[in-house]
This record gives C-alpha cells, structure tokens and sequence, in this order.
C-alpha cells in the first residue's frame, strides 16, 4: 500500500464534531482517474497510486496507513430552510496531509457507503456525477478560482439506482478543509457555545493564524468573521466574471476557508442573463446567477449567528459589530467584481489617480462602462464567454482592421447596436493608456486573454463525455475535454470544439441535477 503521511488535526483535536466510519467495501474496484499533479502538489507518489491495486485503496476497499476516516457533523440551510442535521451522509474524511508547499489539504472519499448522517439514501455516487467533479474542479482551477480538487475517480463494479441504473463510482476529494457555515451551525442550533468556540479556534488556526496574535476572544473571533467575508466576496466576484452559477448555494457548501465546493447542479452561463438558473431542484431560482452575492451575504448572516455569543458579552453590541461586517461584503464584493471586469476591459492599472473626485467619477463611468456591455449581451443574447474573450481582438487589432476581421460582431444579431459602446471603450482605453482611441493595443489585448478565458465547461460538452464514460465505459471524451479545460486561455486549434457554445435550443432545456 502506498505512503500517505497523515497529519489528522479534525479527528484528534475535535472529538465530539465526528463518528467514526468505514468507507463500504465494493466488488470490483476500478481505476478510472488518477490526478497526477494533484498527487505529486500533495507530496504522493502518483506512479504507486496509479497501479491496477491502487484502485482498491481509491475505492475504499484498503485504508492507507494513518487514516481515521470519520463522517463529519454540520448543519444547513437548504433553500432557505433549516435543517439541524445534515452530516456526511456519503462522504468521508480519510485525514489530512500537508503539502509540498507546506499547507494542511484534507483527503477525503465523497459516494463511500452511508454513513450515520445518512439521510434515507444509499450513500453511494455514480460515475457521470464523480467525474462531473473532476472536470469543473479542475476548469475552476485552471480559471485561478479557489476551489476543492478530485484525486482519484474509482469505478465500483455495482449499480446504483437513481432515475435509472448507472454504475458506481467513489470519488476522492482535496479541499482545504470541509469546515462549512453548517459546521457552525450544527452546534448552534444545539446551544453548545463551548464547542462553536472550540470549532472558532480551530478554524482561525487552521486558516487564519496570523489572528491567534489578537489577545482579545471577542475582537479575534469578529476579524476571523471579518477574514471568511472577504473570501467569499473575492470567490462570488470570481463567479460572476466567468459566468458559473453553482445551483445550490446553501449554507452546507459554503466553506469557511473560501473554496469552491459541490459540483452537482452547477452549470456555466452560455448567453448572458443575470436571472439564468439550470438546477433542476431551484424552482424559485433563488440560486439564480444575479441572486449569488446576494445568497452569499445571507449566508454569511447565518454564520454571523453562531459567533454572536463570542464576538461579544451584550448581544446587541455583538448583532451591531458582526452586522458592520455584513455591510461591508456588498462593497468588498463590487470592488473585487470591478477589479474583475478592469481586467477583461483592459483596464489593469491605474490609469488615473486613485483618489479624489477625478477617480470616483471615473470608476463611476467604468461601472456604468462594465454595465451597458452586460445590458448589451442581454438584450442581444450574446454568448458571455466568448464575448469577453472576443473583445481582445478588438484591442490587438486596432479599430479599422477589428472591424474587418471582427469575431465579436458577427455574435450580435444587431452588430450596428455594439458600436457605439466600442466606441466609448476605445475613448477609455485611450485616457487609460494615452494611446489613440483607434490605435491597436496587443499588450493590452494580450492582458485581457489571461482574464477571459477561450474554454469554460461547455454545458453540452461536459455531459457528452460523462455520458460516454457512464453508459459505454468511454474515457476518451472525457480525458480529451478535461485536457482542453487544464489550458482555458490557450487558442489551440484542436481545441475549438470545446469553444463553441450549444445551440440556443439546447441550453434553452438544459438542466443539472444533484448526482445524489
């Protein structure tokens, strides 16, 4: 059995917030996926986990010495209403490892068997579902979004049953932690400040230990807060500036260390609309691509919840100071989107001072900039990717030449309706960089490349290979799209089928489910 050097802060350092479990064992363990710089980034032996034996460890059918696999306990609110127990209910952590460049990473199984949290269902996953993981894992990766990361994929040799049966599969995920606003919750709704506390610590440890220096409880708690804030308004601004939409943000999968997590009904927006939803179970669309900052605030409310008692004794002084943070996302969020959509605009750097009248009014006009170009893509129901990414060559170009060989014109189905917009781009450019409005800018286009990407998900290209691997054993779709999205800013010839979008009557029906 190969190596893995477990380090398990959770299971030695939190009794209490686990039970103990054995992953299922399966009949006939398979190899399908093994994510050799992953492995190699966690100090792993990618060659020895890669072996035909390998796959019994992937599967869960051999532990690796060192693991405590343990079903975590949290909470959630799912749409909005609570549900005080929610638990891995499929999922296992195996333990912790720290990684090449020094970071605790957990390891865990994810479609292992239920477990004690196991709420009616089988405890099991599917291939389609597993693999799914994998490729938008490692798309938000390539796209610089934090985000969890699929090890391994092993196939199961046995069916499991959903709307119909599929063969099964055990996934191995990484994350930072699996510490969830639910985590929290959990306990909160149990009244166990103690264990928030001790949970509290934990985390700032594990996350944030620069703010163990910060004497006072209360005030290291409110900036811990403070700290998990910021990091979901960077990773929704993220979001929105490549068009993800999640589909089930509820407060189960939102980390507390900010990483993207649970690929199940998440999709990529194809033509821009700020009220998109693809998730088969968001009837309401309350996880709409718009609501998602929005979302995000309200569940960071709910984390505000559990640490009143600790941020401070009186509770209204504890409601007013953890409610100053809550202000503070909406701007924090417009910042980190703004800085977002500079770049795409080709804008990076200041440009103009950053202070005073003359820069509130420009960042006011750079809004108002940003905003018209995503009205435009609206009403004209232009594909959001490929729009940012086209805009490029209108920099690289030069406006006489663009117009010539254009390849965003051709997306709109009133080109004349883009013009005047170009040409109010063209006069920022030139206040930004002093240039000419016309002039061609392949610096500038070249910056703007490595903010919009050429290959997202593609929602049809995702499902064609999961439904190659599931229904006909066929990896070799899903290995070719998953080595294009590893290279998103890159043109590369054979790669432009991923670039595509599906056909307006595709994405019009298309829907993503749970993979439970």
């Amino acid at each position: 059995m190969p190596a893995i050097a477990f380090d398990n802060t959770y299971a030695r350092e939190l009794a209490g917030f686990h039970v103990p479990w054995k992953p299922a064992a399966v009949p006939a363990p398979r190899l399908l996926f093994l994510n050799r710089p992953l492995a190699e980034e966690l100090g792993l032996d990618s060659a020895a986990l890669s072996t035909p034996d390998s796959a019994a460890l992937w599967a869960g059918n051999t532990l690796p010495e060192g693991a405590q696999p343990i079903a975590q306990a949290y909470a959630g609110h799912q749409f909005g209403g609570f549900s005080p127990q929610l638990g891995d209910g499929r999922a296992l952590l195996l333990g912790e490892v720290i990684d090449r460049q020094g970071r605790r990473r957990d390891i865990a199984f994810k479609g292992s068997g239920r477990t004690p949290f196991s709420r009616g269902g089988d405890g099991k996953a599917a291939v389609g579902p597993m693999l799914r993981e994998v490729l938008i894992g490692e798309a938000m990766h390539a796209l610089g979004i934090p985000t969890t990361r699929a090890l391994a994929v092993a196939a199961t040799g046995e069916r499991v049953v959903r709307e119909r049966m599929l063969p099964g599969a055990v996934l191995t995920r990484v994350a930072a932690s699996h510490l969830r606003v639910g985590t929290f919750q959990y306990f909160a709704a149990r009244r166990e400040t103690d264990r928030v506390r001790q949970l509290a610590d934990y985390a700032i440890a594990r996350h944030d230990p620069a703010l163990r220096a910060i004497d006072s409880p209360p005030e290291r708690t409110l900036t811990f807060f403070r700290a998990v804030a910021r990091r979901q308004a960077a990773l929704l601004a993220q979001w929105m500036n490549v068009g993800f939409i999640h589909g089930v943000m509820n407060t189960d999968n939102m980390t507390i260390s900010g990483e993207s997590i649970d690929f199940g009904p998440c999709a990529f927006m194809e033509a821009y609309h700020p009220e998109a939803v693809f998730s088969s179970i968001d009837h309401g669309g309350r996880y709409a691509y718009a609501n998602q900052p929005h979302i995000a605030r309200w569940n960071l409310a709910r984390l505000a919840e559990t640490l009143l008692p600790l941020i401070d004794d009186e509770p209204q002084r504890a409601v007013e100071r953890a409610t100053e943070v809550l202000d503070a996302f909406p701007g924090w969020f417009e910042t980190a989107l703004r800085r977002g959509q500079r770049a795409k605009l080709g804008l990076l750097g200041p440009g103009l001072p950053t202070a005073g009248t003359d820069a509130d009014l420009q960042a006011e006009a750079d809004d108002a900039l940003a905003g018209d170009w995503l009205d435009l893509l609206h009403q004209q129901r232009v594909d959001f990717t490929q729009a940012w990414r086209f805009l490029a060559d209108e920099a690289a170009c030069g406006a006489p030449e663009a117009a010539r060989t254009s390849r965003l014109r051709p997306l709109f189905a009133e080109p004349g309706a883009l013009e005047p917009w170009l040409a109010r781009w063209r006069e920022r450019l030139a206040l930004h960089d002093g240039q000419p409005p016309a002039a061609a800018r392949p610096e500038t286009a070249a910056t703007m490349r490595q903010a919009s990407p050429w290959i997202i998900p593609r929602n049809h290209r995702v499902e064609e290979a999961l439904a190659a691997a599931s229904d006909h054993g066929d990896l070799a779709p899903f290995e070719r799209l998953l080595q294009a999205l590893r290279r998103p800013f890159d043109e590369h010839p054979e790669d432009a089928a991923f670039a595509e979008p599906a056909p307006a009557e595709v994405t019009a029906c298309y829907r993503t489910f749970c993979g439970t």
